[in-house]
């Protein structure tokens, strides 16, 4: 524990939160009953990295499980992984097979007097799940719908016992600082954000696919040199970091470094490390228009301001996009998106106004061409 604390090794499921922080809590809470939980429901436009890892070396994450569960005191791990990853679904399930019948896992693992098993479940396709207190109430049987907090996973959360959760990156960078040392992994990255991100390149790029790096490296350097720029040969227009959650960066900005601080610090947020990039044919309002109606489509429902404010929001746009008093609209919009983000209990509210306000900022001639056209 105190050496993935050392480490500074951050949560690289989105938030981006101290893991050693999280592991001293869950270790410190006074139960006997503990988990662990690897959220791998990677819903997130863009994002690949869970299923490559998966698929490709699955022992990894188990071995940051069972190194998980043994810092904190826990004795039970699940996997929740989404269904729609059935080559992951296989090759984990095998693995934990294979764990088992070579005492990797289950009673007494290889006589150290240390009992961990680890089940896989797999989720039924509801983004909102990405969610961590959405995952648990699925893996307890229940729809998954958005807890409040407090109180948090950390001291109430898999049937009310304390619960680690981690997603599959988080967990499979702890192997590896334990085999290299806290010092080797902390010196890569910069300021807060040590270690390496697998950044993902999709969307209109020329060159797709996975790349781990260290923190500091620029989105234009990984768009351009490791991307190759778009697949269209056409100039960026604009590029999306942190799912359909995330703000669209303009491709005039992106010498941004990949770091938390500095990207929330521009208004977006790294997330998973997902990069969709978009040419110059894109249309902006119809993106801002897709992360309200995705808002509506994947919501629990749980809250009004993201149940209902994502519905009202699609609705302001078209206005918008009509010439329906488009200044007013343009109020109302702003004032939406204000309460969504301020009054949501989860993530899925709180963050859909990131890319819309972002398209309004940076692309609002997109809010007005086809008003101007039909004069």
């Amino acid at each position: 524990m105190a050496a993935v604390a050392a480490s500074g090794l951050r949560g690289r499921g989105g938030a981006g939160f101290p893991a050693g922080i999280k592991w001293k809590t869950v270790a410190d809470a006074a139960d006997d009953l503990k988990f662990v939980c690897c959220n791998a429901d990677e819903g997130d436009s863009g994002t690949f990295a869970d299923r490559i890892v998966m698929e490709g070396d699955p022992f990894s994450l188990l071995e940051g499980m069972i190194i998980a569960g043994y810092a904190v005191g826990a004795a039970e791990g699940y996997i929740y992984l989404r269904s729609e990853y059935p080559d992951a679904v296989a090759v984990v399930r095998d693995a934990i097979e294979i764990a088992r019948a070579n005492r990797w896992l289950g009673e007494n693992i290889l006589d150290s007097g240390f009992s961990f098993d680890i089940e896989l479940r797999m989720g039924g396709g509801a983004y909102i799940c990405g969610e961590e207190t959405s995952m648990l109430e699925s893996l307890e049987g229940k729809r998954g719908m958005v807890r409040a907090k407090p109180p948090i996973p950390a001291l109430a959360g898999l049937f009310g016992k304390p619960t680690l959760v981690n997603n599959v990156l988080t967990l499979v960078s702890v192997p590896t600082i334990l085999a290299d040392g806290d010092k080797a992994y902390a010196e890569l990255g910069i300021e807060r954000s040590r270690g390496t991100q697998v950044f993902q390149l999709a969307g209109n790029v020329a060159r797709g696919g996975v790349f781990e790096t260290a923190f500091g490296i620029s989105l234009a350097e990984l768009v351009n040199e490791y991307g190759g720029g778009t697949g269209s040969g056409r100039p960026i227009r604009a590029v999306q970091v942190g799912g359909p959650l995330g703000a669209y960066i303009p491709g005039s900005q992106l010498d941004l470094p990949m770091d938390y601080e500095a990207f929330a610090a521009a208004g977006a947020m790294l997330g998973h490390g997902g990069i969709v990039v978009f040419d110059d044919t894109v249309d902006m309002a119809a993106m801002a228009r897709f992360a309200m109606e995705f808002c509506a489509e994947e919501s629990c429902g749980k809250c009004t301001p993201c149940r209902v404010g994502s519905v009202r929001g699609a609705e302001v746009i078209d206005r918008i996009l009509g010439g329906e008093d488009r200044d007013g609209n343009l109020a109302l919009l702003n004032d939406l998106c204000e309460l969504m983000n301020e009054g949501s209990l989860c993530a899925m509210g709180g963050l859909t106004p990131n890319p819309v306000r972002s398209a309004l900022s940076h692309f609002s001639e997109d809010f007005t061409a086809r008003h101007e056209e039909k004069r």
